[in-house]
């Protein structure tokens, strides 16, 4: 029978203690090993917390599965900021360029429903409403619209999906 155990760690920093250990203890497997090869894994994402899904099998094997940072997590480490505002209509404590934007949708490509960059963007943008971060100067509502009617598409235009 095949086990999973699924966790949020802190990037590069995974520890024995809970929520790791005492759910691989009772799995018989090298708890050790396992959290040494979780921070390697996910020392890219230092700092965020990061969703691991960690599957043992009948033999002990692991296979571990790394995902990637909550959408909010991503644009708090693009900003260097430590939280979103408290008042989001009123108070801003960051804007993003499309570019970092491409960038964070690009980080999400995996874990998002939509099939394209500027789809993704715009999900994007909208975790940046309630944190009370603007995009290129702008509301991020603001800017969803301006997406849409192409107003970035030069800027774009070298992005990849």
């Amino acid at each position: 029978m095949t086990s999973i155990v699924e966790a949020l760690v802190p990037g590069g920093k995974a520890n024995p203690g809970p929520p790791l250990g005492p759910a691989l203890g009772p799995l018989g497997v090298n708890i050790k090993e396992v959290v040494e090869k979780i921070n390697e894994k996910t020392r890219d994402y230092n700092g965020m917390q990061v969703p691991v899904k960690i599957i043992v099998d009948d033999k002990k094997n692991v296979e571990i599965e790394v995902g990637t940072p909550p959408t909010a997590s991503l644009v708090m480490k693009e900003l260097g900021i430590q939280k979103g505002s408290g008042t989001a209509g009123s108070e801003v404590v960051g804007n993003l360029t499309i570019p970092q934007v491409a960038k964070i949708a690009r980080m999400k490509k995996e874990d998002v429903l939509s099939y394209d960059l500027k789809a993704t963007m715009k999900e994007v943008m909208g975790t940046c409403v309630p944190m009370g971060v603007n995009v290129e100067g702008m509301k991020a509502k603001d800017c969803q619209k301006a997406l849409d009617e192409g107003k970035f598409d030069d800027l774009l235009a070298g992005e990849e999906w």
